[in-house]
């Protein structure tokens, strides 16, 4: 593809490619059609594809799961839209108990390609229930893969990765980065659950996904003029994690820093640091650290980059991790 696209359109042309290459993928979701969805991502979809492909769903999300769901068992790749994130709660029931359980119960004879799309996290500004990360709910079911991707590339070619999977998946896109562009390369370079190092360092690793990776990036930028070579690898899958790479990494650099918008508490950074500490206990200069919400439910638009990791937080807990 030539030229640079943002993240919302190189969705927008994986959901395209996805609905011409396949007559059984269909999108539902509330606001689809007509109006393209809230952020657009599905904007001239419905005109080109019609309205039995592109489907304006009621304002239902339990209905919708539980929709997809019976059209996944009839033979369709149904992809669902969950307006904002903290609209998906009506759903759960539905992801949880019916779309994650049904492979198993089945014994492996029924498929469940089901792609459920999230807006998630903040950063826009907006009101309650529409800045909310709760990744770590989907990514302790086990029967449900997870991704998050952090760039136009990744966006486009994950999609349609996750679009083509029988296995139902939680797309989580990181909507304050709908507007980044970037390049998308000629195919998908990776496995949809291979993590990326995005910069390469010596000094410390900084682990993050989708929202947190520009994040990062900038923290690595600030460092070096200290200095200092910090690597950021985007974990871009959260259920499967690749503990392959990010132990690579963090055996090189000898420190490791995980960085998300969710709160630390029980949030993804406590497993990879669990899991960071058993696989490369010998190789850690130093604790592995967490960076990431506060514990309290995500405040008014007027504080919220209060609330949200920044530059500053990611390099002080650097400083820390270099300290010992």
């Amino acid at each position: 593809m030539a030229g640079q696209l943002s993240i919302a359109k190189a969705l927008n042309d994986a959901l395209r490619k996805s609905l011409e290459n396949d007559p059984k993928t269909v999108l539902m979701g509330e606001d689809i059609g007509k109006l393209g969805g809230v952020f657009r991502i599905t904007d001239g979809l419905q005109k080109d594809f019609g309205e039995g492909r592109v489907i304006d769903t009621p304002l239902a999300e339990s209905g919708i799961v539980g929709t997809a769901i019976g059209l996944a068992l009839r033979g369709y790749r149904p992809v669902v839209e969950i307006q904002f994130d903290g609209f998906v709660y009506p759903a759960f029931d539905q992801i949880v108990s019916q779309l994650a359980k049904m492979h198993a119960r089945a014994l492996g004879h029924v498929k469940m390609p089901v792609t459920i799309r999230i807006p998630y996290a903040g950063g826009i500004g907006a009101v309650e229930h529409h800045s909310e990360s709760h990744e770590a709910y989907f990514a302790h079911t086990a029967g449900l893969r997870v991704v998050s991707p952090s760039s136009a590339h990744d966006a486009h070619w994950m999609l349609r990765q996750a679009i083509a999977s029988d296995d139902p998946v939680i797309f989580l896109e990181p909507k304050r980065r709908y507007w980044d562009k970037g390049e998308i390369g000629p195919a998908a370079d990776l496995a949809l659950h291979d993590a990326r190092i995005v910069r390469p360092g010596t000094d410390a690793t900084l682990l993050a996904y989708g929202p947190m990776v520009k994040v990062c990036l900038e923290a690595a930028a600030a460092a070096e003029e200290d200095g200092r070579r910090l690597e950021v690898v985007d974990l871009r899958s959260l259920s499967p994690v690749d503990f392959t790479t990010l132990e690579e990494s963090v055996k090189r650099t000898g420190r490791a820093v995980v960085v998300h918008e969710a709160p630390v508490f029980l949030g993804m950074g406590a497993e990879l640091a669990a899991r960071l500490t058993e696989r490369c206990f010998y190789h850690l200069e130093a604790p592995v650290l967490r960076v990431g919400g506060y514990h309290a439910p995500y405040p008014p638009s007027r504080v919220e980059e209060a609330f949200l990791p920044d530059l500053d937080r990611v390099l002080d807990a650097v400083d820390r991790a270099l300290a010992y």
